[in-house]
């Protein structure tokens, strides 16, 4: 296949620790200007797909290429490749305008150039006000911006984000999501972004790659990945509350050898509903509510619906299915039919 306007590119990446597979045969391509994020469970081998990328270890097996070189056997600092870290990896005893100067100097850029270039970076990421101030003198979100600022003073072809607002609040998680979209957008450089967060996956990522166990379940568009999952496990791993799974069918009405699922948004409270059941739990959430049911077999089914539904505990319901959202997927592999 033509590597052609895929600036990374990983063949059947392998990468053992022991008798522990952390990847196992993964496949993935991410163009020139696109943002693909990984997000998967923890040990699904997200962090290590970027470490192999970054070469801060070795694969195992399989290729990595960056816009076409095959960059297996070369040293970190010559992949073209710039990674930001969860905890930032600032140096304490260094200003931010020296954690800037750095990684220039060490490239042996001449003084002037080096402080125009620091002076700039620290521009785009509105952090002129901080350049002489000590790591622990700023806030989260002040360090993050700093570490932005460091990769991109780098000037890669390729960016590597290791779940980097896991440490900050949500109202601030929030806002620079918006400014890293932006900066991406700006320069057009392929981005791979971890992250735990599905949420986060879903806003940020042209496409999402779902991981388990090393291995990649499903590529796609965030809405392509959350309408069509692949397989039960990516179903129900994805969404919160995830899909409803129902072994055999069930009271979704399917047969032997299927598992049927429905998303909780397409189970609708309906006094003329085919579903009877009995309400456990009632989740409000202000925008939305989350209600627990049980069916007559003991299924239980999770149902999202709008602010302030006029039920309570113990009400018996009737719930609608939408029946052109009911998925089926194979009940012994799992994959959808």
């Amino acid at each position: 296949m033509s590597t052609e306007h895929h600036a990374i590119r990983l063949e059947s990446l392998t990468k053992s620790y022991g008798k522990v597979a952390a990847l196992d045969g993964v496949d993935l391509e991410v163009r020139t200007g696109e943002l693909v994020t990984l997000v998967g469970p923890s040990g699904s081998g997200k962090s290590t797909i970027l470490r192999l990328i970054a070469g801060l270890e070795r694969p195992d097996g399989g290729g990595i290429l960056v816009n076409g070189q095959d960059v297996g056997s070369l040293p970190p600092h010559r992949r073209a490749v710039a990674m930001v870290f969860q905890d930032y990896a600032l140096y304490p005893h260094l200003t931010v305008r020296g954690n800037l100067l750095f990684g220039l100097r060490v490239r042996r850029v001449r003084r002037g150039e080096a402080e125009q270039r620091a002076q700039q970076a620290a521009e785009r990421l509105g952090i002129t006000d901080l350049l002489d101030r000590y790591p622990d003198q700023m806030s989260g979100g002040q360090r993050q911006r700093v570490a932005l600022a460091r990769a991109l003073l780098r000037e890669p072809r390729v960016y590597l984000f290791d779940e980097p607002m896991a440490s900050l609040d949500a109202p601030l998680r929030f806002a620079t999501r918006a400014d890293l979209l932006a900066l991406h957008r700006e320069l057009g450089t392929a981005t791979i972004y971890v992250t735990h967060d599905q949420a986060e996956a879903m806003t940020l990522g042209d496409r999402v790659a779902v991981l388990q166990a090393g291995q990649v379940r499903q590529v796609g568009s965030p809405q392509e990945v959350y309408d069509w999952p692949a397989d039960t496990f990516v179903a129900g791993f994805l969404g919160s509350p995830p899909m409803n799974l129902v072994p055999g069918g069930g009271v979704l009405g399917g047969t032997a050898g299927v598992t049927l699922g429905v998303r909780p948004e397409d189970l609708a409270l309906d006094p003329e509903g085919s579903l009877e059941a009995t309400v456990e739990a009632v989740e409000a959430l202000g925008s939305e509510a989350i209600v627990l049911t049980r069916c007559a077999d003991g299924t239980r089914l999770v149902v999202r619906t709008g602010p302030r539904p006029d039920v309570r505990p113990r009400d018996r319901v009737r719930l609608r299915p939408d029946p052109s959202r009911i998925h089926r997927f194979d009940a012994v592999s799992g994959r959808r039919r």
